[in-house]
């Protein structure tokens, strides 16, 4: 009877033990079509007690021939383990199980087996599956005509085939994008490994390489010693390379990669990478080092050096040391670190060594901890420019950069309202010290013309105290009015040495000092704000506006010690003013600065929604030095507020206007623009377009010149890119940057991928260009990936470079 439980005694116990030795043969089978390329299928543990159930249409007992057979619509549930089949057969003296007829086994993991024939021992030593099919829990495939299992270890594939690419739900019978079709397939179980022998790779249905024989680790064994994929990378100075990694699976916890790189113009790399886990975190420690055998390959047309090594000894051995680490110490709190050691500036960058190869690299050794309001960050840095110039240029940053030991941020806004507004707390501090003065000659012939000094030799250190309290009243007629006061105070020491005073005097401080100077400082800023804004909504038809009308004054002292070495300006020396910046309390960008003086800053805010599915968005305004010094206008060793539009008493226009549209168009305009005449003094166009199969964008920036803030020249750069989708899976794309004051490509790429479910291709082409030199260095960059054998080619960051 379908769908009958036996209940008898004598019933169950058969019932049990049938469907237990079923299911146990059918995944002992089953285990080596799963793992020769996805996971072992085992029978997992079932725990003791657990109610088998078994159904079918008709239950057959023959005594004399000692067989139990179930036929009709079979199904045999055991521990969440699931077998369905036309006909199972149990014979008690061969203590052999055969199922037939559309045979389905589920595991309990999600994997299914398919077969039309299953014949097996019910000790799992010995099996005989005939036209297999195997889909994995993670989408890979594996089929063959038939499977034959030995001595429990050794499983055996005829004319078998695998893939991990989903079959085509249009066209089942279409071959995959890729497949491994062989004659036998030997997996042993106890090696944990799967050899393929007589074996032919195909691609897109075509035959691509033909293998004699070759052998892969198991993959239900993630970590396994053995050579990994290969690569290989191109560049004009470096020459085409070859790069074989091993890995070493030393342990469950850490593991070990060597690679060596051959180099056709600079020889061998050689690279090892260490790496080890535990409960609350883990570290990876990597070195790398070369001898160059062409250092010539990196001379520019100057007749300079660049990325070659240390200075007058280009031939000397150049190498690496890199690690970094993130533990956890409890829910809230990490510490970790990102150190960069290297005997040059640029030899991270220069070879490519992976995750060391940006063009600036962080240094740190870092605490940090994260509650619902509150925020903690203490760390000790160090900057690495990899920038390809002489050491000796004096535009180069690489050797001025400082250590910074430590920086410290603190944040705590109270959980509870004070005076029914929110108050807030903010701590910073930094220690810094550099060894080398970071000046920059306003002419390179004549060195002591110093435009500006963005460092002293010698030490620095602040402490910054800030809190701030903020209310929002709203009337009735929709008039918001913010309230606010803040209170800050600033502790800081100086040790500058007579090089720094020296500077400094050159610049027209003359602070009179011809020795070491040594200084402490105690300052403050006290503010009385008042925000109003007034949002008007407007109803169309089709459409809806704000406009919100806004109006700020802040009244202060004005700010103290600028100008000398009291407080040397940092962290604050990036400054843009524009319409994101416009309603900013304090405009400068970091603590060694402080706005000071009255201020007022007016202007408004719109967004517009429209029904067909448009937005509109647009800020517009100006600031104004009602009274006190002008903090911009005073000043310091960069001159950061010098030609900003706000070192006057009424500020320079500034604004912003764009759209977005459900068509994929999307654009903005940004500017700022002369108080009195209303000409261009910086702007930013933005335009893009993104709908299949075209993806366009391009990107204008112009920025008048400011030579007290060490740009001698106007700027202007054009960005275009652009995607195409050649057809489904292909893609074509590239990008370029020209500067248009120096007349240069400084870089442009052009490549083409293709993507789906079980591949990737990427091929690329870039070039970079020195904006004075002129010199160019090409790259080319590639990268196959075929899901669950892994990568061929380029790294990753070097591919997608241009994407």
């Amino acid at each position: 009877m379908r769908e009958a439980v036996l209940r008898s005694h004598r019933q169950a116990g058969l019932a049990r033990l049938y469907g237990a030795t079923a299911l146990a043969c059918l995944f002992a089978c089953a285990v080596p079509t799963a793992s020769a390329l996805a996971q072992q299928i085992t029978a997992k543990s079932v725990p003791s007690g657990t109610q088998m159930l078994l159904a079918a249409d008709t239950l057959v007992y023959d005594n004399d021939k000692h067989t139990v057979t179930a036929v009709g619509g079979v199904q045999i549930d055991y521990g969440g383990n699931k077998l369905v089949a036309q006909r199972v057969v149990y014979n008690r003296d061969t203590k052999r199980l055969v199922a037939s007829g559309a045979v389905e086994l589920i595991n309990s993991d999600g994997t299914k087996v398919n077969s039309d024939h299953i014949d097996i021992t019910d000790d799992f030593a010995d099996g005989f599956v005939n036209a297999l099919r195997v889909e994995t829990i993670d989408k890979a495939y594996f089929a063959a005509e038939s499977a034959e299992r030995m001595g429990g270890v050794l499983t055996t594939f005829h004319n078998g085939v695998y893939t991990a690419c989903e079959p085509c739900e249009d066209k089942p019978d279409k071959a995959p994008t890729w497949r491994i079709k062989a004659r036998k397939i030997i997996w042993n179980g106890e090696k944990k490994t799967v050899r393929f022998e007589n074996s032919n790779f195909e691609f897109f249905g075509f035959p691509l390489a033909y293998l004699p024989a070759f052998e892969i680790a198991d993959p239900t064994v993630k970590r396994k010693s053995g050579f990994l994929i290969p690569g290989i990378v191109y560049n004009n100075h470096l020459g085409v390379g070859i790069k074989v990694p091993y890995y070493f699976a030393l342990s469950p916890t850490y593991d070990l990669t060597v690679t060596g790189s051959g180099y056709t113009k600079q020889g061998f790399l050689g690279e090892a990478e260490w790496r080890q886990r535990f409960n609350n975190g883990q570290y990876t420690l990597k070195i790398a080092g070369i001898n160059q055998q062409d250092p010539g390959a990196f001379v520019d047309s100057a007749g300079h050096n660049v990325n070659s090594g240390p200075a007058n000894d280009p031939n000397k051995f150049r190498g690496m040391m890199g690690t970094k680490g993130q533990f956890a110490i409890n829910e809230r709190w990490d510490f970790g670190w990102d150190v960069l050691l290297q005997t040059d500036k640029n030899f991270s960058r220069t070879y490519n060594i992976e995750g060391y190869n940006d063009l600036v690299h962080q240094s740190s050794i870092y605490l940090t901890g994260l509650s619902d309001r509150n925020h903690f960050d203490v760390r000790a840095m160090r900057f690495e420019v990899q920038e390809d110039t002489l050491s000796s240029d004096l535009t180069a940053r690489s050797a001025k950069q400082p250590w910074v030991l430590p920086s410290l941020d603190y944040a705590y806004i109270p959980d509870t309202s004070v005076a029914g507004g929110q108050l807030s707390f903010n701590v910073n501090t930094r220690v810094i010290s550099r060894n080398r003065l970071d000046a920059v000659l306003a002419n390179p012939i004549d060195s002591t013309s110093i435009n500006n000094v963005r460092g002293i030799e010698g030490e620095s250190s602040r402490l910054t105290a800030e809190a701030e309290w903020k209310r929002t009243f709203t009337t009735d007629g929709g008039l918001q009015l913010t309230p606010l006061l803040a209170f800050r105070g600033d502790a800081g020491y100086v040790n500058a040495n007579s090089a720094s005073l020296a500077a400094v005097n050159q610049m027209g401080t003359n602070l009179g000092e011809d020795d070491d100077m040594r200084s402490s400082l105690a300052r403050y800023m006290a503010t009385l704000g008042l925000e109003a804004r007034w949002p008007l909504l407007f109803s169309m038809a089709n459409s809806s506006h704000v406009l919100e009308p806004t109006a700020q004054v802040f009244v202060r002292p004005n700010e103290q010690y600028v100008g000398g070495l009291a407080v040397p300006n940092e962290d604050a020396q990036s400054f843009v003013f524009d319409a994101t910046t416009l309603f900013e309390r304090d405009k400068f960008s970091g603590y060694d600065r402080i706005e000071g003086g009255t201020r007022a800053n007016v202007g408004f805010r719109y967004s517009g929604a429209y029904d067909n599915g448009w937005a509109t968005n647009a800020i517009f305004g100006q600031s104004y030095q009602l009274a006190g010094e002008n903090s911009f206008a005073a000043p310091d060793l960069v001159n950061v507020g010098a030609e900003s539009g706000l070192d006057k008493q009424t500020s320079d226009y500034v604004g912003l206007v764009g759209f977005n549209s459900p068509s994929g168009f999307s654009g903005s305009l940004s500017g700022r623009f002369d108080e009195q005449t209303f000409e261009v003094r910086r702007a930013e166009v933005k335009a893009a377009y993104s709908s299949l199969p075209i993806s366009l964008s391009a990107k204008y920036a112009f920025i008048e010149a400011q030579p007290l803030y060490g740009f001698t020249t106007d700027r202007h750069e054009l960005t275009l890119g652009a995607s195409t989708h050649l057809a489904q899976n292909w893609r074509l794309f590239g990008t370029g940057t020209y500067d248009i004051e120096t007349n240069v490509l400084v870089k442009d790429g052009v490549g083409f991928a293709y993507n789906d479910s079980c591949f990737t291709y990427i091929m690329t082409y870039s070039q970079t260009r020195d904006t004075v030199t002129k010199e160019v260095s090409q790259n080319i960059g590639f990268n196959l990936s075929f899901r669950t054998l892994g990568d061929f080619g380029s790294s990753t960051s070097a591919v997608d470079t241009i994407q």
